[in-house]
C-alpha cells in the first residue's frame, strides 16, 4: 500500500494495473478467445483491480468486482484499522505531514476514479459487516460507475468473505444473458 507512495509514477499499483490491462490484451489475442466477449471479475484486491481494468479497457463485455479493495482511500483509512488499509495509517503515523502527498498519490489508484470511466455493465457486491473493505467505500465506487447497467448485491450479515458461493451463483446468472 505504501511502496512508492511518494509519487504516482513510483507507486506499486501502477505496475499492477498496467499488468492487469496487459493480461486482458494478451488473453484477447489467444486464438480460442472471442475478444468481444471479455469480462473481468475479481474479489477483494482482485475486485479493485477489476474496477481499474474496467475503467482502462473501454470495450469489455462486463465487470464484476466482489467486495472490492482499493476504493475511496480517504474514507477507508479513517474508517477501518484492518489491514491492508491499516498500512497507510501506520505509514502516516510515522511520516507526519505527508498525508496530503500520500492521499494524492493514492487518488491515482482509487477505484472510485476508475469507476467513473467504466463503460461496461457491472455487478458489484459488498458485505455490510466487512471491516477490510467497508461497504461505504464499495458503494462509493458503485455509485461512480459510469455505465447505466449496474447493480450491487448486498450481504447483510457477512464480513469480507462477502456472498461466497451465493455471489458466484449470482454472478453466473448475471453474466449468462450477456455472453
Amino acid at each position: 500500500m505504501t511502496r512508492g507512495i511518494d509519487v504516482p509514477e513510483n507507486h506499486y499499483y501502477r505496475r499492477v494495473f498496467t499488468d492487469a490491462v496487459r493480461a486482458v490484451e494478451a488473453a484477447r489475442t489467444h486464438p480460442l478467445t472471442d475478444a468481444s466477449r471479455t469480462a473481468v471479475i475479481g474479489e477483494s484486491q482482485g475486485g479493485g483491480i477489476s474496477i481499474a481494468v474496467g475503467g482502462l479497457v473501454p470495450d469489455l463485455l462486463a465487470v464484476a468486482p466482489d467486495v472490492p479493495f482499493l476504493c475511496d482511500f480517504p474514507r477507508a483509512v479513517t474508517l477501518t484499522d484492518s489491514g491492508p488499509y491499516r498500512e497507510i495509517g501506520l505509514f502516516l503515523r510515522t511520516h507526519r505531514g505527508r498525508t496530503g502527498e500520500a492521499l494524492r498519490t493514492l487518488s491515482y489508484f482509487d477505484g472510485v476514479h476508475f469507476a467513473a470511466r467504466g463503460r461496461a455493465p457491472a455487478l458489484f457486491s459488498t458485505a455490510l459487516e466487512d471491516q477490510t473493505c467497508p461497504p461505504s467505500t464499495v458503494f462509493a465506487a458503485f455509485n461512480a460507475w459510469a455505465h447505466e447497467d449496474r447493480s450491487i448485491e448486498v450481504y447483510d450479515f457477512n464480513a469480507h468473505e462477502g456472498g461466497g458461493p451465493y455471489q458466484v451463483a449470482a454472478k453466473l446468472r448475471w453474466l449468462r444473458p450477456r455472453m
